[in-house]
């Protein structure tokens, strides 16, 4: 239940009484002028700011999945396989991890886009795929990190970028968590 106080104003001199409006209705009417645009545009972002964040995430996800399913499509086909390839122990074939990989992050990427029921299931999908593909840091140094120095290859930098994708998803998931519970996180 929301309550909102009404504080009485002097009229202006010469003028009529102002109307008297709850708060938030008396902010807006107070702006000063000047170009519209950018503050609808921005109360607009706001409002819809998590369902552009796990979409945009989840329409990379299809993108980087799809990709995978066509032969020498993806810049980080032979990086994923080789990765996969030592976590299985050499044990699972080539062409099922690539395809594991395809339909995984796909299907990442269609639960963070559509949201509701497959949400929960994606973002837990997420969090482990992201285990995996950080482990690649470690399981192919060779490939990750420049001879002689702390500085990531390109490689390694494609692996590395992934934290956006990680805090992204850790501020979905807090929001969609926190639903759950009852609680609402703060600063919403």
């Amino acid at each position: 239940m929301s309550s909102h106080t009404v504080e009485p104003s002097l009229p202006p001199p010469g003028g009529e009484p102002e109307p008297l409006l709850p708060r938030p209705e008396r902010a807006r009417a107070h702006r000063p002028p000047g170009p519209r645009f950018p503050g609808r545009f921005a109360e607009l972002v706001d409002v819809h700011a998590l369902t552009l964040l796990r979409a945009t995430v989840g329409i990379v996800f299809v993108g980087f999945g799809v990709l995978k399913l066509f032969p020498a499509a993806s810049p980080a086909e032979q990086l994923a396989v080789d990765a996969a390839t030592k976590m299985t122990l050499g044990l699972v074939p080539e062409t099922v991890l690539l395809l594991s990989l395809a339909a995984l992050e796909t299907a990442i990427g269609i639960g963070l886009i559509a949201g509701r029921r497959l949400l929960r299931p994606a973002l837990v999908a997420f969090f482990l795929h992201m285990g995996g593909v950080f482990s690649t840091l470690f399981l192919l140094p060779d490939a990750m990190w420049q001879p002689h120095s702390p500085a990531p290859t390109m490689e390694g930098q494609y692996v590395v970028k992934n934290v956006v994708l990680v805090a992204v998803c850790l501020v979905v998931a807090a929001h969609e968590w926190s639903r759950g519970s009852g609680r609402r996180p703060r600063g919403r």
